[in-house]
């Protein structure tokens, strides 16, 4: 049982000279921050409101090794994972004035990997200003992180999974989340849809957008109509329908950070490759008249399951597309695929092993069991509608006749299982496996950038003749 208790911090108290949170021997990438000399005890206690101790000890008389160290600066968070060959016990604390966050590991000794970290500290950070590393005390290694805002730390623990080991996880959060909604509006020089957005907020009696955070129409402002769409003719199958409202397309880039999903036997990461082709799609989109794509992921960062369809959601998103390549066992299994929710079991038995590893994202991924609000989780990920899987599967079909026309298809129909992504119980969504990264060849053509622009053009083909047959109904004021 963990014991939250101040008394073993009694070793921190300042020498005359020393300040507070400066290791006895440090190594700082910039000249370390100071606190004032004699700080009392009270104030320091009062310091340490967001202590954590993890009773994970080490066994007798072995030093923990480290592994490896990694940092994943991202706008929602930044990551800090040490990797190490046995579980530690650790204690951390914040200060303020300036912002920093000391965190305290005991079992663990110096070595050339825990210096590497301080290195790792990007200049374009959002979270981390610089970050010193040295002996606090004996068998005791302090990591000093200097912060660019006040945040909000989570410090746990990953057990063995995959190819990791033991792995100790420091997540930086923001006070105040950032809203996707309005960094859409933000990215005037990269979003076409900054200006539209922006006039939106300034007439709000002639739109339905909710204030950030109520999900709530603006002033009670009724629905409106029904979108209209002029289809497009036989002649242009694939012409881009004009529509009476704005269009959201939410693109999931699979994977993310400390999980890379599938790699290729080239060395090729799925992260990698899903990133570039989502990117493209995007750009795609956001060119076309009255669409707009937002990207779940923008980075190398790990993006938790249930927080990829909360995101769409937070949107309003019209569509949910997250995009993925596959791997199998075997070499030789090639061909694009397209995946649906299913509510009554997989459609096939590689499906339910397809779902059942993409689902383990989060074990991998590595997310804090322990702050996820079990309730919100259950409506978002539990919550589904035959309304919704109906839609999908019109989705799906679309997009794998396109997908078809640059890559054989693994299998001739839009396939189901339980994903955990794909259950936003309103929105349509698809799991699209672009193709085979495990298979030589087809590795080799994810890497191309213009294989994967043929890729992301055949996926927005395949969604505009979606809305074409399936126009895109109004907003209400609950969505």
């Amino acid at each position: 049982m963990a014991t939250h208790s101040f008394s073993r911090f009694s070793g921190l108290d300042p020498a005359p000279d020393q300040p507070l949170d400066e290791p006895a021997s440090s190594y700082a990438a910039t000249q370390p921050l100071t606190t004032p000399r004699g700080i009392s005890r009270r104030r320091l206690v009062s310091s340490m409101a967001a202590s954590l101790f993890i009773p994970l000890i080490p066994s007798i008389g072995h030093a923990a090794t480290l592994v490896a160290v990694r940092l994943w600066p991202a706008p929602d968070y930044t990551r800090v994972t040490l990797e190490l060959d046995s579980a530690l016990k650790t204690e951390h604390f914040v200060l303020t004035d300036p912002h920093r966050v000391v965190l305290d590991i005991e079992g663990m000794e110096m070595n050339a990997t825990l210096r590497e970290l301080v290195s790792k500290v990007r200049a374009d950070d959002p979270y981390i200003a610089s970050l010193r590393v040295g002996l606090n005390r004996p068998n005791v290694v302090r990591i000093v992180l200097d912060l660019k805002q006040e945040a909000m730390p989570q410090v746990f623990t990953l057990q063995p999974v995959g190819e990791y080991q033991h792995r100790l996880v420091l997540d930086l959060y923001p006070k105040v989340a950032p809203d996707p909604l309005l960094a859409l509006a933000d990215k005037e020089s990269e979003d076409p849809m900054a200006q539209i957005l922006r006039d939106i907020a300034n007439n709000p009696d002639r739109n339905e957008m909710p204030i950030p955070g109520t999900g709530g129409a603006l002033n009670g402002a009724p629905s409106q109509p029904a979108a209209t769409v002029a289809r497009p003719s036989p002649s242009q199958p694939n012409a881009a329908p004009v529509v009476a409202r704005m269009i959201t397309v939410a693109l999931d880039p699979g994977h993310g950070g400390e999980d890379p999903g599938a790699v290729g036997r080239g060395g090729t990461y799925e992260k990698d490759v899903v990133l570039r082709i989502a990117r493209s799609l995007k750009e795609k989109i956001d060119q076309q008249p009255n669409m707009r794509a937002m990207l779940t992921r923008d980075g190398d960062y790990f993006v938790p399951l249930h927080v990829r369809v909360a995101k769409a959601r937070r949107v309003q998103a019209d569509l949910f597309v997250s995009v993925h390549a596959d791997a199998w066992v075997k070499p030789d299994a090639r061909g694009s695929s397209v995946f649906a929710l299913s509510e009554r079991g997989a459609s096939s038995s590689a499906a339910r092993w397809l779902a059942a590893k993409e689902n383990s994202a989060d074990l991998i991924g590595g997310i804090n069991i322990g702050s996820q609000d079990k309730q919100i989780a259950r409506v978002l990920l539990d919550l589904s509608t035959t309304a919704q899987i109906n839609d999908s599967l019109k989705l799906g079909r679309a997009v794998l006749d396109e997908l078809s026309n640059i890559n054989r298809l693994h299998k001739p129909r839009v396939e189901q299982a339980g994903f955990a992504v794909l259950k936003a119980p309103d929105i349509p969504s698809i799991l699209i496996e672009t193709a085979f990264i495990s298979n030589p060849e087809e590795e080799k053509r994810l890497k191309d950038t213009s294989y994967q622009a043929s890729m992301a053009t055949a996926i927005m083909q395949g969604i505009q003749r979606y809305f074409a047959k399936n126009p895109p109904l109004a907003k209400n004021k609950l969505t």
